[in-house]
């Protein structure tokens, strides 16, 4: 069989709540600022918001250079963004957007939930891209959660929830530009699923809920696993009921400057995305 990655180092989810959204952090953290091609993750939630809420706080912004994955695994969120795509996501769908050379979005959350309140967790990963793809078109995919395969493990005490890449002979509906592997995985107690193919590859796994075993070592909740850049494979098992986020990708060898909603690969051209910004540029 493939050699199995190792487990590295773990890194927790500090608080950092944004007003009355609970928000853990575990990437960039004070020992690993970036995991590329992964950049950044929030952990909104899970919280239960009273009837007549404000809902939440992500009025229009702007970002380039990057892209942003958002998984809605309760709640519902609204996107809307300057280049003309607007959806409602509910529980269990997940939105791809490609910031590309510039876009004004929001993220916000419906009538409804403001009125009637209701439980949230949602998580946002930022994917970067290299150069040559940082002036890409914008692009986004919003995919409810009967849109999205939900595979059985071999062992079926499990479901990987495929959004992009292969596995067990399904491919996952979102096209990513740089071949991410991207998927949400559930596992009941003692369960276990593996993950070939990542030979060479930076993996993202973060365990939302529960605890595993992975790579010679073991991981709880809002823990983010580092594991070993060598090695082909990862398997996972759940040592108590777990939900985790799951993906890989090939590193990028490139510099990253990082300016609040804009990465870029030198400071001359922050400075331009800023003034790109205010000039109205942005679609």
């Amino acid at each position: 069989m493939s050699p199995l990655k190792t487990l590295k180092r773990l890194h927790p989810a500090y608080r950092d709540d944004i007003a009355d959204l609970t928000t853990r952090r575990p990437l960039p953290g004070p020992a690993l600022p970036q995991l590329s091609p992964f950049l950044f993750l929030n952990h909104h939630g899970p919280q239960v918001y009273p009837p007549n809420n404000g809902g939440l706080p992500f009025g229009p912004h702007p970002h380039r250079g990057f892209e942003t994955v958002t998984f809605i695994l309760e709640g519902e969120l609204t996107h809307a963004d300057s280049a003309g795509h607007e959806s409602v996501i509910k529980a269990g769908g997940v939105q791809w957007m490609t910031a590309g050379r510039g876009v004004v979005h929001s993220e916000l959350s419906p009538a409804e939930f403001r009125r009637k309140g209701g439980p949230l967790e949602i998580l946002q990963l930022w994917v970067n891209l290299p150069a040559r793809l940082k002036f890409a078109e914008p692009g986004y995919t919003g995919l409810q959660r009967d849109a999205i395969p939900a595979l059985p493990t071999p062992d079926g005490r499990g479901t990987v929830n495929l959004i992009a890449g292969s596995w067990g002979g399904a491919a996952g509906p979102v096209p990513s530009l740089t071949g991410v592997f991207m998927s949400t995985v559930t596992l009941g107690a003692g369960g276990t699923v593996r993950f070939d193919g990542a030979a060479g590859r930076t993996v993202f796994l973060y365990v939302v809920r529960g605890a595993i075993a992975v790579g010679g070592g073991t991981a709880p909740a809002h823990q983010l696993a580092e594991l070993s850049l060598e090695g082909d494979a990862v398997e996972i098992t759940a040592q108590e009921d777990a939900v985790l986020l799951f993906g890989h990708g090939e590193p990028i060898a490139e510099p990253v400057v990082a300016h609040g909603p804009f990465v870029m690969n030198t400071r001359e051209e922050i400075i331009a995305a800023i003034r790109d910004y205010q000039a109205g540029l942005f679609e």
